[in-house]
């Protein structure tokens, strides 16, 4: 399998960029990499309440507070956009905590629940998989010329990591 395939069993796997990893943190955007090899990303406009601002997670993403205001979707329409694509499906994302923290903060704000359920990329790998998960994203990365650090990047790096590793399983 390449880099660039995603074949049919390919996991649904979520990634969101943030204002930050503090308590008062929300998303500015997320990325989806589909099971059938589409990928959604999205800025999200933050909401007026949404103030906090860490200038280390925007050196980290690239993304500033005033593109996040200027290109980005309502709360309402990504949550929309999200349900619409994921409805009844398990997501699966490397940073479940934050990724967490983050949809549900965007939820809230949208007034809307989500229509999938979110689990750790970690829960599709076994103990082997899992001690060699770092590396396949690292050769994953460099074989898709990965150079900027955004939301639909990196989940597709992630679905085809995990990928990777099953197929490895697969072979032996």
């Amino acid at each position: 399998m390449s880099a660039t395939e995603a074949p049919a069993e390919a996991p649904c796997v979520l990634d969101m960029e943030a204002s930050g990893f503090g308590r008062n943190s929300y998303p500015v955007e997320v990325g989806v990499a589909l099971p059938d090899g589409r990928a959604l990303c999205t800025l999200i406009r933050p909401q007026p309440e949404w103030t906090h601002w860490d200038d280390s997670a925007q050196d980290l993403h690239g993304i500033s507070r005033e593109t996040a205001l200027l290109h980005g979707r309502s709360a309402r329409a990504v949550a929309e956009l999200l349900n619409r694509e994921l409805a009844g499906r398990t997501v699966y994302t490397d940073a479940w905590a934050h990724d967490y923290a983050w949809l549900a903060t965007l939820f809230e704000a949208a007034g809307l629940r989500p229509a999938f359920k979110l689990e750790h990329v970690r829960m599709l790998l076994d103990e082997e998989q899992t001690s060699s998960f770092d590396e396949a994203l690292r050769v994953v990365s460099e074989e898709l010329h990965v150079t900027r650090h955004r939301a639909s990047n990196d989940a597709r790096t992630l679905q085809l990591a995990v990928m990777r590793l099953r197929q490895q399983a697969g072979a032996h």
